[in-house]
């Protein structure tokens, strides 16, 4: 009989901290002006997290944090400095608070995190060409003077 043991398996899976995605993934853009474009460090700057084209893309292990697979480098949140409301994405050796999860294949803050459920995130271009600046969006601003793209949100691939 199959129930009991799917049970058991839900009820281990509740107990334990593992990975949320069963192996790492590519975390993708779905929308211009990062259609397809992916994330990982920028080239000239690791500690820069950038969306970016998929020949250089990292994967990553998805838990209550994001690992890279291909640094060990930690996806943190940043300050936005004067109370805006955009948060600057970089990866560090270590993690801030926890506050990754899953919504089917869309990457979120969780609810319980100091952040509360957000799924949106600003895309500004850098200045190497080709790749977009990435910020969690945690409201409207933008920053000034520059050509953003708002309230993008960035997935796995299909896990269908």
């Amino acid at each position: 009989m199959k129930f009991p043991i799917f049970l058991s398996s839900l009820a281990l899976l509740a107990t334990t901290n593992i990975s949320l995605a069963l192996k790492p993934y590519q975390i993708r853009g779905v929308e211009d002006p990062i259609y397809h474009l992916y994330l990982q460090a920028l080239p000239s700057s690791p500690s820069t997290a950038v969306m970016g084209p998929e020949a250089s893309s990292e994967y990553f292990n998805i838990s209550d944090t994001i690992q890279s697979t291909n640094t060990s480098m930690l996806l943190n949140i940043g300050d936005g400095g004067g109370g805006v409301s955009y948060l600057p994405l970089s990866f560090n050796a270590t993690s801030g608070v926890g506050p990754w999860g899953l919504e089917g294949d869309t990457i979120i803050t969780t609810e319980g995190s100091i952040y509360g459920r957000e799924l949106n995130f600003l895309v500004c271009p850098n200045s190497v060409s080709g790749y977009y600046d990435l910020y969690l969006q945690t409201g409207s601003d933008t920053p000034s003077g520059e050509t953003c793209s708002n309230y993008q949100t960035i997935h796995l691939p299909c896990l269908c």
